[in-house]
Protein backbone atom coordinates (compact mmCIF):
# COMPACT_ATOMS: atom_id res chain seq x y z
CA UNK A 1 0.00 0.00 0.00
CA UNK A 2 3.15 2.66 0.64
CA UNK A 3 4.22 1.79 -2.20
CA UNK A 4 1.30 3.17 -4.23
CA UNK A 5 1.30 6.43 -2.23
CA UNK A 6 4.64 7.21 -3.40
CA UNK A 7 3.05 6.11 -6.75
CA UNK A 8 -0.26 8.56 -6.79
CA UNK A 9 2.20 11.79 -5.31
CA UNK A 10 5.18 10.93 -7.97
CA UNK A 11 2.81 10.66 -11.04
CA UNK A 12 -1.19 11.83 -10.06
CA UNK A 13 -0.39 14.95 -8.35
CA UNK A 14 1.84 16.61 -11.08
CA UNK A 15 -1.61 16.17 -13.67
CA UNK A 16 -3.54 17.92 -11.09
CA UNK A 17 -1.15 20.58 -9.91
CA UNK A 18 -0.42 22.74 -12.74
CA UNK A 19 3.00 24.34 -12.44
CA UNK A 20 4.87 22.75 -9.17
CA UNK A 21 8.05 21.93 -10.92
CA UNK A 22 9.84 19.35 -8.73
CA UNK A 23 6.62 17.09 -9.48
CA UNK A 24 6.89 17.76 -13.16
CA UNK A 25 10.66 16.58 -12.74
CA UNK A 26 9.13 13.23 -11.41
CA UNK A 27 6.66 12.64 -14.08
CA UNK A 28 9.51 13.34 -16.80
CA UNK A 29 11.68 10.55 -15.11
CA UNK A 30 8.96 8.16 -14.74
CA UNK A 31 6.88 8.80 -17.12
CA UNK A 32 9.07 8.97 -20.94
CA UNK A 33 6.07 6.88 -23.21
CA UNK A 34 3.94 9.84 -22.36
CA UNK A 35 6.11 12.34 -23.52
CA UNK A 36 7.26 10.77 -26.92
CA UNK A 37 3.32 10.56 -27.20
CA UNK A 38 3.06 14.28 -27.03
CA UNK A 39 5.96 14.31 -28.77
CA UNK A 40 4.06 12.64 -31.43
CA UNK A 41 0.62 14.12 -31.27
CA UNK A 42 1.73 17.31 -33.30
CA UNK A 43 2.65 19.84 -30.81
CA UNK A 44 6.16 19.77 -32.76
CA UNK A 45 5.30 19.53 -36.52
CA UNK A 46 6.91 20.44 -39.10
CA UNK A 47 4.11 22.79 -40.02
CA UNK A 48 4.12 24.49 -36.66
CA UNK A 49 7.90 25.23 -36.19
CA UNK A 50 7.87 27.22 -39.68
CA UNK A 51 5.74 29.62 -37.82
CA UNK A 52 8.35 29.90 -34.56
CA UNK A 53 11.73 31.66 -34.00
CA UNK A 54 14.73 29.71 -34.89
CA UNK A 55 15.00 29.32 -31.05
CA UNK A 56 11.93 27.70 -30.38
CA UNK A 57 13.00 24.65 -32.93
CA UNK A 58 14.70 22.85 -29.56
CA UNK A 59 12.14 20.26 -28.23
CA UNK A 60 13.93 19.84 -24.95
CA UNK A 61 13.81 23.66 -24.39
CA UNK A 62 10.59 24.89 -25.22
CA UNK A 63 6.89 23.08 -26.19
CA UNK A 64 4.25 25.04 -27.98
CA UNK A 65 1.26 25.53 -26.32
CA UNK A 66 -1.21 28.21 -28.48
CA UNK A 67 -1.37 27.93 -32.48
CA UNK A 68 -0.76 31.86 -31.56
CA UNK A 69 3.51 33.00 -32.15
CA UNK A 70 4.51 35.31 -29.41
CA UNK A 71 4.99 38.74 -30.00
CA UNK A 72 8.16 40.42 -30.52
CA UNK A 73 9.50 42.08 -27.51
CA UNK A 74 6.41 41.10 -25.10
CA UNK A 75 5.11 43.63 -22.79
CA UNK A 76 2.48 42.31 -21.17
CA UNK A 77 3.58 38.57 -19.71
CA UNK A 78 2.10 36.22 -17.86
CA UNK A 79 3.67 33.47 -16.16
CA UNK A 80 1.87 30.48 -14.43
CA UNK A 81 5.20 28.50 -13.51
CA UNK A 82 7.50 28.58 -10.91
CA UNK A 83 10.60 28.77 -12.88
CA UNK A 84 9.62 30.69 -15.34
CA UNK A 85 9.30 33.51 -12.81
CA UNK A 86 13.00 33.22 -11.88
CA UNK A 87 13.81 33.43 -15.14
CA UNK A 88 11.66 36.52 -16.11
CA UNK A 89 13.09 38.73 -12.92
CA UNK A 90 16.74 37.97 -15.04
CA UNK A 91 15.12 38.74 -18.57
CA UNK A 92 13.16 41.20 -18.39
CA UNK A 93 12.41 44.72 -17.15
CA UNK A 94 9.79 44.51 -13.94
CA UNK A 95 7.09 46.79 -16.05
CA UNK A 96 6.74 43.94 -18.52
CA UNK A 97 5.44 41.13 -15.89
CA UNK A 98 1.88 41.30 -15.27
CA UNK A 99 1.34 38.02 -13.02
CA UNK A 100 3.58 35.42 -11.78
CA UNK A 101 2.76 32.28 -10.34
CA UNK A 102 1.37 31.73 -6.93
CA UNK A 103 4.17 28.92 -5.90
CA UNK A 104 6.41 32.19 -6.03
CA UNK A 105 4.33 33.78 -3.00
CA UNK A 106 5.15 30.69 -1.18
CA UNK A 107 8.17 31.14 0.58
CA UNK A 108 8.85 27.55 0.83
CA UNK A 109 8.49 26.89 -2.85
CA UNK A 110 9.74 30.26 -4.12
CA UNK A 111 12.63 29.93 -6.44
CA UNK A 112 12.84 33.92 -6.15
CA UNK A 113 13.74 36.33 -2.99
CA UNK A 114 9.96 36.63 -1.19
CA UNK A 115 10.40 39.92 -0.52
CA UNK A 116 10.88 40.46 -4.67
CA UNK A 117 8.29 37.79 -5.36
CA UNK A 118 5.82 39.92 -3.27
CA UNK A 119 5.79 42.57 -5.71
CA UNK A 120 3.84 41.24 -8.40
CA UNK A 121 0.28 40.13 -8.54
CA UNK A 122 -0.08 36.50 -8.59
CA UNK A 123 -2.24 33.85 -10.37
CA UNK A 124 -3.08 30.38 -9.84
CA UNK A 125 -2.74 29.21 -13.36
CA UNK A 126 -7.08 29.39 -14.00
CA UNK A 127 -8.15 30.75 -17.80
CA UNK A 128 -10.25 33.10 -15.96
CA UNK A 129 -7.35 34.45 -13.90
CA UNK A 130 -5.19 34.94 -17.00
CA UNK A 131 -7.48 36.38 -19.28
CA UNK A 132 -8.37 39.17 -16.96
CA UNK A 133 -4.36 39.90 -16.68
CA UNK A 134 -5.04 40.87 -20.86
CA UNK A 135 -1.44 39.25 -21.84
CA UNK A 136 0.22 39.29 -24.83
CA UNK A 137 2.30 36.02 -23.60
CA UNK A 138 2.34 32.81 -21.17
CA UNK A 139 4.78 31.12 -19.96
CA UNK A 140 3.78 28.03 -18.60
CA UNK A 141 5.71 24.61 -17.38
CA UNK A 142 5.33 21.53 -20.02
CA UNK A 143 1.92 20.83 -18.36
CA UNK A 144 -1.21 23.36 -18.83
CA UNK A 145 -4.51 22.26 -17.72
CA UNK A 146 -6.52 21.42 -21.75
CA UNK A 147 -9.25 23.66 -21.15
CA UNK A 148 -7.10 26.60 -19.99
CA UNK A 149 -4.92 25.84 -23.24
CA UNK A 150 -7.89 26.00 -25.40
CA UNK A 151 -9.43 28.83 -23.76
CA UNK A 152 -6.43 30.68 -24.37
CA UNK A 153 -5.90 29.60 -28.17
CA UNK A 154 -8.88 30.84 -28.72
CA UNK A 155 -8.57 34.21 -27.39
CA UNK A 156 -5.34 34.45 -29.39
CA UNK A 157 -2.95 34.45 -26.51
CA UNK A 158 0.74 33.27 -27.14
CA UNK A 159 1.85 30.23 -24.89
CA UNK A 160 4.99 28.72 -24.90
CA UNK A 161 5.83 25.75 -22.24
CA UNK A 162 9.19 25.80 -20.39
CA UNK A 163 10.61 22.07 -20.53
CA UNK A 164 12.74 20.52 -17.71
CA UNK A 165 16.33 21.33 -18.01
CA UNK A 166 17.95 18.01 -17.30
CA UNK A 167 21.65 19.69 -18.08
CA UNK A 168 23.56 23.01 -17.34
CA UNK A 169 23.66 23.07 -20.82
CA UNK A 170 19.74 22.47 -21.65
CA UNK A 171 19.43 25.09 -19.34
CA UNK A 172 21.37 27.87 -20.44
CA UNK A 173 19.85 26.94 -24.35
CA UNK A 174 16.50 27.61 -22.85
CA UNK A 175 17.62 30.92 -21.18
CA UNK A 176 19.13 32.12 -24.60
CA UNK A 177 16.15 30.99 -26.37
CA UNK A 178 13.62 32.30 -24.35
CA UNK A 179 15.86 35.97 -23.79
CA UNK A 180 15.40 35.91 -27.62
CA UNK A 181 11.62 35.77 -26.98
CA UNK A 182 11.64 38.70 -24.53
CA UNK A 183 13.81 40.66 -26.78
CA UNK A 184 16.75 41.06 -24.26
CA UNK A 185 19.70 38.77 -25.41
CA UNK A 186 22.32 40.55 -23.81
CA UNK A 187 20.20 39.44 -20.11
CA UNK A 188 20.54 35.56 -21.55
CA UNK A 189 24.33 36.24 -22.10
CA UNK A 190 25.01 37.93 -18.74
CA UNK A 191 23.14 35.27 -16.65
CA UNK A 192 24.64 32.44 -18.58
CA UNK A 193 27.89 33.80 -17.85
CA UNK A 194 26.72 34.48 -14.45
CA UNK A 195 26.25 30.37 -14.45
CA UNK A 196 29.44 29.09 -16.00
CA UNK A 197 31.32 31.50 -13.61
CA UNK A 198 30.00 29.85 -10.60
CA UNK A 199 29.95 26.46 -11.89
CA UNK A 200 33.59 27.30 -12.66
CA UNK A 201 34.50 28.37 -9.39
CA UNK A 202 32.31 25.60 -7.84
CA UNK A 203 34.63 23.02 -9.59
CA UNK A 204 37.30 21.37 -6.86
CA UNK A 205 41.21 21.57 -7.81
CA UNK A 206 41.38 17.54 -6.52
CA UNK A 207 39.75 14.32 -8.52
CA UNK A 208 38.59 12.63 -5.17
CA UNK A 209 35.35 12.64 -5.54
CA UNK A 210 33.62 12.24 -2.07
CA UNK A 211 30.28 10.18 -1.87
CA UNK A 212 27.31 11.93 -1.64
CA UNK A 213 23.48 12.16 -1.75
CA UNK A 214 20.66 14.41 -2.30
CA UNK A 215 17.83 13.23 0.43
CA UNK A 216 14.83 15.91 0.69
CA UNK A 217 11.07 15.81 1.74
CA UNK A 218 9.74 12.36 2.10
CA UNK A 219 12.86 10.59 1.12
CA UNK A 220 13.20 11.37 -2.58
CA UNK A 221 16.13 11.33 -4.27
CA UNK A 222 17.50 12.48 -7.44
CA UNK A 223 19.50 9.75 -9.37
CA UNK A 224 21.77 9.88 -12.45
CA UNK A 225 20.51 11.43 -15.27
CA UNK A 226 19.07 14.04 -13.77
CA UNK A 227 20.37 17.82 -13.57
CA UNK A 228 21.23 17.49 -8.96
CA UNK A 229 23.59 14.51 -9.75
CA UNK A 230 25.10 16.97 -12.95
CA UNK A 231 25.44 19.54 -10.32
CA UNK A 232 26.75 17.17 -7.63
CA UNK A 233 29.72 15.56 -9.86
CA UNK A 234 30.54 19.25 -11.14
CA UNK A 235 31.46 20.26 -7.89
CA UNK A 236 33.29 17.31 -6.82
CA UNK A 237 30.83 14.39 -5.40
CA UNK A 238 29.56 10.85 -6.38
CA UNK A 239 25.65 10.77 -6.03
CA UNK A 240 25.43 7.13 -4.55
CA UNK A 241 22.10 7.25 -5.27
CA UNK A 242 23.24 4.02 -7.96
CA UNK A 243 24.36 2.29 -4.83
CA UNK A 244 20.71 2.02 -3.34
CA UNK A 245 19.31 0.65 -7.02
CA UNK A 246 17.35 4.29 -7.37
CA UNK A 247 16.32 5.37 -10.53
CA UNK A 248 16.52 8.87 -11.71
CA UNK A 249 14.03 10.68 -9.19
CA UNK A 250 13.15 7.47 -6.18
CA UNK A 251 12.62 7.38 -2.70
CA UNK A 252 15.09 6.02 -0.71
CA UNK A 253 13.57 4.32 2.64
CA UNK A 254 15.36 5.95 6.04
CA UNK A 255 16.89 1.84 7.05
CA UNK A 256 18.54 2.12 3.74
CA UNK A 257 20.13 5.31 4.44
CA UNK A 258 21.05 4.61 7.72
CA UNK A 259 22.44 0.84 6.69
CA UNK A 260 24.83 2.52 4.07
CA UNK A 261 25.63 6.48 4.59
CA UNK A 262 26.87 8.51 2.42
CA UNK A 263 29.98 10.77 3.67
CA UNK A 264 27.88 13.65 3.03
CA UNK A 265 24.11 14.12 2.75
CA UNK A 266 22.35 17.16 1.65
CA UNK A 267 19.33 17.75 3.28
CA UNK A 268 16.11 20.46 3.04
CA UNK A 269 16.15 19.35 7.30
CA UNK A 270 14.88 22.90 9.04
CA UNK A 271 17.12 22.92 12.66
CA UNK A 272 14.95 23.80 15.01
CA UNK A 273 11.21 23.68 12.71
CA UNK A 274 8.91 21.62 14.94
CA UNK A 275 6.27 21.96 12.92
CA UNK A 276 8.21 20.64 9.48
CA UNK A 277 9.54 17.69 12.60
CA UNK A 278 5.78 17.07 13.44
CA UNK A 279 4.67 16.84 8.96
CA UNK A 280 7.80 14.84 7.89
CA UNK A 281 8.90 12.46 10.40
CA UNK A 282 11.27 10.46 8.16
CA UNK A 283 13.40 13.81 7.34
CA UNK A 284 13.49 14.74 11.16
CA UNK A 285 13.61 11.16 12.33
CA UNK A 286 15.77 10.55 15.91
CA UNK A 287 18.23 8.19 14.15
CA UNK A 288 19.39 11.00 12.03
CA UNK A 289 21.00 12.34 14.88
CA UNK A 290 22.89 9.19 16.03
CA UNK A 291 24.43 9.42 12.18
CA UNK A 292 26.18 12.47 12.68
CA UNK A 293 29.31 11.18 13.88
CA UNK A 294 29.30 9.05 10.67
CA UNK A 295 28.26 11.74 7.73
CA UNK A 296 28.13 15.09 7.82
CA UNK A 297 24.23 16.52 6.74
CA UNK A 298 24.38 19.63 5.02
CA UNK A 299 21.18 22.23 4.36
CA UNK A 300 20.17 21.78 0.83
CA UNK A 301 16.85 23.82 0.36
CA UNK A 302 14.67 21.65 -1.33
CA UNK A 303 13.59 24.89 -3.64
CA UNK A 304 16.96 24.09 -5.30
CA UNK A 305 16.04 20.99 -6.78
CA UNK A 306 12.67 23.21 -8.17
CA UNK A 307 14.14 24.98 -11.08
CA UNK A 308 17.37 25.23 -12.69
CA UNK A 309 18.23 28.74 -14.33
CA UNK A 310 19.38 31.47 -11.63
CA UNK A 311 19.12 28.39 -9.14
CA UNK A 312 21.96 26.78 -10.00
CA UNK A 313 24.12 29.65 -9.24
CA UNK A 314 23.13 28.72 -5.81
CA UNK A 315 22.50 25.18 -5.75
CA UNK A 316 26.92 25.46 -7.19
CA UNK A 317 27.89 27.70 -4.35
CA UNK A 318 26.10 25.49 -1.53
CA UNK A 319 27.53 22.65 -2.45
CA UNK A 320 31.47 24.00 -2.81
CA UNK A 321 30.73 25.49 0.67
CA UNK A 322 30.21 22.53 1.90
CA UNK A 323 32.80 20.10 0.14
CA UNK A 324 35.39 22.55 1.32
CA UNK A 325 33.96 22.78 5.05
CA UNK A 326 34.56 19.12 4.36
CA UNK A 327 37.99 18.89 3.50
CA UNK A 328 38.60 21.57 6.33
CA UNK A 329 37.11 18.74 9.28
CA UNK A 330 39.57 16.29 7.61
Amino acid sequence: MKRYSVLEQLVVRPLLELDCAIKMHQVAARSSRLFLFFMASGWLAAAALLLWPAALADAQVFTRGTSVAPPKNPQHIVSINPCADALLMQLTEPRNIRSISHYSHDPRATSIPIAQALRFSATSGTAEEIIAMRPDLVIASSYVAPATERALDRLGVAVIKLSIPQSVAESQRQISALSQILGSPARGKNLNRRISQAIAKARPADQDFVPALIWRSGGLVPGSDTLPDELLRLTGFENRSKTYGLTQWDILPLEHLVARPPTILFSNIENGNARARHKDRMLYHPVLDKLTNQITIAEYPGRLLNCAGPSLIEAANIMAAARRKLRRGK
